[in-house]
C-alpha cells in the first residue's frame, strides 16, 4: 500500500467528516474520470461532445473535472452522444440506528 493511500486510511480512520467526504468526492471525481474516459475512447473533443449532444462546451469540462452535481437526464445524453449504454446502480449504505420502518424526509 502507497504512503498515499495508507495516509487516506488513517485519516479516514480518526475522522469520520473527512471519511464521508472523502468518499462522496471520490464518486464525484469518479465520474467525471469515466465521462472523460469515455470521450477519449470515442475520439472526441469536449467540443464535438457538447456540439453533438447539443450543450455548450463548459458544461463537458464542468462534468469531466467536478461530476459532483450532475442531473441522471444529463448522463443519459452524454451516454447516448457517445454511443453507450447508462447504467445506474443502487447499492447498501450504512443507516446506523435505522430501522426498515424508519421514514427518511427532506
Amino acid at each position: 500500500m502507497s504512503d498515499l493511500k495508507k495516509y487516506i486510511e488513517k485519516r479516514k480512520a480518526l475522522d469520520k467528516v473527512f471519511a464521508e467526504n472523502y468518499e462522496e468526492g471520490y464518486h464525484d471525481f469518479k465520474i467525471g474520470v469515466m465521462i472523460r474516459e469515455a470521450r477519449r475512447q470515442a475520439g472526441l473533443t469536449q467540443k464535438q461532445l457538447a456540439d453533438r449532444i447539443r450543450v455548450k462546451p463548459p458544461l463537458i469540462s464542468r462534468l469531466e473535472n467536478n461530476a459532483g452535481d450532475v442531473r441522471l437526464s444529463t448522463l443519459h445524453k452524454i451516454a447516448s452522444g457517445l454511443n453507450l449504454k447508462l447504467n445506474v446502480g443502487l447499492s447498501a449504505v450504512s443507516f446506523g440506528s435505522l430501522g426498515p420502518d424508519t421514514k427518511l424526509t427532506n
